[in-house]
């Protein structure tokens, strides 16, 4: 298939981009490259896809650009659309509100106009664990109430999947929600918990643990997201005829719409995870517990029974394994590179990082 891959130089852009060259699509990648982190890191996972699989067409352009991507629909008229790309961070969204706006809900209007004007047989679009906020009834299921979101950056999220309802049922577009649950592993974000703290551990800084170290995160592994993603590809949802307007299934609809959590269904406490980095640092942490932040959810557990009956698939590698592979690419990647530039929210870290 012909398939655009939004944010394909960001994280599980990158490695979704990879996966599908090897599996024989044509991808075109969109990916506006700005300086949220270090643009440099972006770049490298560009390269590394290239020396994995092949060069693709990579076009610098911003979600935003109601008219450039009006053209890139027309230009491409991609098969299936993924849309990656989003502004991140919950607790980036405290201090810039407007990016969230102009991203994710601007942003993904385009893409909903794109697939409207140039007909996609899937749209398949990256929601977040974050959508069940306030939510205290775990194991999250995708018929669960979300009306609650405790930043914007989850209500952008719940925005996006009304949203694309709303097109769904207007203009008949298949569309798939992806709730994804504590993404990690190798190529990460470096505003994320294992590179911040991989780098502190092995500096010997210390790392800070928000409620104490209390929360419970449903950590999944890279590739099982992509295996999930990937599966659920040539599976658009249809319209559910049984569908009861009475009583209205909140993941499913009249429209050709649907929802899926896409988490390991393991929560483990910080305490358990920095353990484990530990361990495969082979380097004590210094810890320094602090209390509850603003936006952040107590507990993350995922019901993924839905995408386990469509696919037949659930997320399967354990965080041990998992940040077992990410250490080692950790370790690689940042004796590699020139330390000073790595940058999060345009800001130099410090202490400045320094090779392994």
């Amino acid at each position: 298939m012909k398939i655009l891959v939004t944010g394909a130089a960001g994280f599980i852009g990158a490695h979704c981009t990879l996966r599908l060259l090897r599996d024989g699509h044509q991808v075109i990648g969109l990916d506006n490259f700005n300086d949220y982190y270090d643009p440099a890191l972006k770049q490298a996972r560009v390269r590394w896809i290239e020396s994995q699989a092949q060069a693709f067409e990579l076009f610098p352009l911003d979600l935003n650009d109601a008219a450039g991507m009006a053209a890139l629909f027309a230009r491409e008229q991609p098969e299936a659309v993924i849309h990656l790309a989003a502004q991140a961070g919950v607790r980036y969204s405290l201090e810039n509100p407007r990016a969230y706006i102009d991203s994710n809900l601007c942003g993904f209007l385009n893409i909903l106009e794109g697939c409207r004007r140039h007909p996609v047989q899937h749209l398949l679009y990256a929601s977040s664990s974050s959508v069940y906020g306030a939510n205290q009834h775990t194991p999250y299921r995708v018929q669960d109430t979300v009306d609650h979101p405790l930043s914007l950056y989850a209500a952008t999220k719940k925005a996006n999947e009304a949203m694309a309802h709303s097109y769904s049922h207007l203009f008949g577009i298949p569309a798939s929600g992806l709730r994804f649950f504590t993404v990690y592993g190798p190529w990460g974000r470096p505003d994320m918990s294992p590179i911040l703290f991989a780098r502190a551990i092995t500096e010997g800084r210390p790392i800070q643990l928000f409620n104490y170290g209390q929360h419970q995160r449903d950590f999944t592994y890279i590739d099982d997201i992509v295996e999930s993603l990937v599966r659920l590809i040539p599976l658009p949802p249809k319209a559910d005829p049984d569908w009861n307007r009475g009583q209205p299934d909140p993941a499913s609809s009249h429209a050709p719409w649907r929802l899926f959590n896409i988490g390991g269904q393991r929560p483990v406490e910080l305490s358990e995870y920095v353990a484990l980095l530990e361990k495969h640092l082979q380097r004590k942490a210094e810890v320094e517990l602090l209390a509850l932040q603003p936006g952040d959810v107590l507990t993350t557990c995922a019901d993924a029974s839905a995408l386990e009956q469509v696919t037949g698939f659930t997320p399967q590698i354990s965080l041990d394994d998992g940040l077992g592979r990410f250490v080692a690419w950790f370790h690689h990647y940042y004796s590699h590179i020139d330390k000073d530039t790595v940058r999060v929210n345009g800001q130099m870290p410090a202490p400045q990082w320094r090779a392994v």
